[in-house]
């Protein structure tokens, strides 16, 4: 490679950086004017920071040409070639930010209730954790600085608790005071957004790791609790059939909401005759506070009544209902191994398709 080449390329380089960075500055500041706009009332500043996204949008459109045209001249390999797919993908992400901080502006202009204090604050921490994530994100891509990345993403737990306790304090509110639909769906949609800017901003110290040292993503790990009402029988094979077919793609556990002392001898012969040791597993009583479930990923019901046992179920988590299906299938209960059998030939097909709708072909 020449040194003239060599120039050229970084030269090229460098404008991409340059556009990256100046991106993230339109960025900060919309993010910035929006939340300042709602604490403040501030209907012009609004209006502005949504207009200003357009700017953002054809920065974002060069930026996809200046890689397209990059790649054609200089027919990158390597690590290069990772930077500037990266750049591609990290576009995208940029411009769904742009995308969170207009809908925190449009809020602005129609929010009409003055913010109480402990929200004010809460706005200001949130807004606060979004921008610094947001600035150190890119500042790491562009300077491909891997122990930044790292540092950055690890911020992103924090958010995440922040937001959840938003969440709840506004629903509580709501149901205590009976405060307006529209604003409390506002506030929400606002603090939802700002903790979406800093989930992007985690995605970007991802693509940091990939382009620098070809890190990828690990695959996606899910906790699934099957529940039933004696934990004797569906709950327990479930969780057994889920941890020897997908050990990899998940952590299994199973509970019931008036679990019997000890499992039936037989049923413990009958899963050994299928490869599954359950003898170390206790029947246990569900915890059915929002806190404990909030661990899992998805919940599956496999007995009527589930939903007086999760009332208030987490935002995050999803509540699949098997009852009916395992009820075709036989007792519950202490049953014959004729209906253990048709149970688990229900169970086994319909735990794999719940995986690799999850994890896909990766499921393992």
């Amino acid at each position: 490679m020449t040194p003239h080449y060599e120039e050229r390329m970084e030269k090229d380089l460098g404008e991409i950086r340059e556009a990256l960075t100046s991106i993230g500055g339109m960025l900060d500041r919309a993010i910035a004017d929006s939340v300042k706009a709602l604490l403040t009332r501030d209907v012009p500043l609004a209006s502005m920071t949504v207009l200003r996204d357009m700017p953002v949008n054809r920065a974002s459109r060069d930026l996809d040409r200046l890689c397209h045209r990059f790649v054609a001249r200089h027919l990158p390999s390597a690590g290069i070639l990772r930077f500037i797919s990266g750049v591609l993908r990290v576009s995208i992400g940029l411009e769904r930010i742009g995308d969170y901080a207009v809908a925190v502006a449009r809020e602005a202009i129609q929010h009409r209730a003055a913010l109480d204090e402990r929200t004010v604050g809460e706005l200001e921490s949130m807004a606060s954790q979004a921008r610094g994530m947001l600035g150190h994100s890119i500042e790491a891509f562009v300077k491909l600085d891997v122990p930044l990345a790292r540092e950055t993403m690890a911020l992103e737990d924090r958010a995440d608790a922040l937001f959840r306790s938003v969440y709840h304090e506004l629903i509580a509110e709501a149901e205590r005071d009976g405060a307006p639909v529209r604003d409390l769906f506002g506030l929400l949609n606002t603090f939802h957004r700002l903790e979406r800017v800093t989930d992007q901003s985690k995605n970007i110290c991802e693509e940091t790791l990939f382009a620098a040292v070809g890190e990828v993503k690990a695959p996606k790990v899910y906790r699934i609790l099957f529940i039933d009402d004696r934990n004797a029988g569906a709950s327990v094979m479930a969780q057994a059939i889920a941890k020897k077919s997908f050990p990899e793609s998940g952590r299994y556990a199973s509970a019931g909401w008036d679990p019997i002392a000890a499992l039936d001898p037989g049923f413990v012969a009958f899963m050994d005759r299928f490869g599954h040791d359950i003898r170390n597993i206790a029947p246990a009583k569900i915890d059915g506070s929002r806190e404990a479930l909030r661990q899992y990923h998805v919940v599956v019901a496999l007995a009527p009544g589930a939903d007086t046992h999760v009332v208030e179920r987490p935002y995050t988590t999803v509540l699949l209902d098997w009852s009916a299906e395992v009820a075709a299938a036989g007792p519950i209960g202490a049953f014959e191994d004729s209906h253990r059998e048709a149970l688990y030939k229900f169970l086994a097909p319909k735990i794999r398709e719940l995986m690799e709708l999850l994890r896909g072909d990766q499921a393992s």
